[in-house]
């Protein structure tokens, strides 16, 4: 079996977006997944920024974690504390790792804030996947 990974956040609507478009682009032999604990819609924010890196995220949608209910994942990763504390159990040997990042759409200011944000973290995120494919 390929690994597979999913990464959840609560609305899975920027942070783990994001993730899964940079996972997807470092590992492209991996299957890669996000969804949120509650699901809303993909940020713009995080399409903009994300087109900064050459990644397209105009297809994703927001998904619910309940749509990968019975799945098998070699990772789970959580990129909230919210999404960790009611990440559902996944069967088989799933590993789950806490990679916990500030939310970028907590910023209040203007567009020009929000994106400075949103790159933040996605730099952040980008950073941390880039480690731990080189840890393995």
């Amino acid at each position: 079996m390929p690994n597979r990974v999913l990464i959840l956040c609560t609305a899975n609507s920027a942070r783990s977006q994001m993730a899964e478009g940079l996972f997807r682009h470092a590992a492209p032999d991996w299957e890669v997944f996000s969804a949120g604990t509650r699901a809303s819609l993909v940020r713009p924010e995080a399409i903009a920024v994300m087109a900064e890196l050459g990644i397209d995220l105009t297809t994703h949608r927001s998904k619910s974690v309940d749509e990968f209910a019975g799945q098998e994942f070699t990772y789970v990763i959580t990129v909230c504390d919210n999404a960790a504390e009611n990440c559902p159990v996944f069967p088989g040997k799933t590993q789950r790792l806490h990679w916990p990042f500030e939310d970028p759409a907590a910023e209040q200011g203007g567009q020009e804030q929000r994106e400075a944000a949103f790159r933040r973290i996605r730099d952040q995120i980008q950073a941390r996947i880039e480690a731990f494919l080189r840890s393995l």
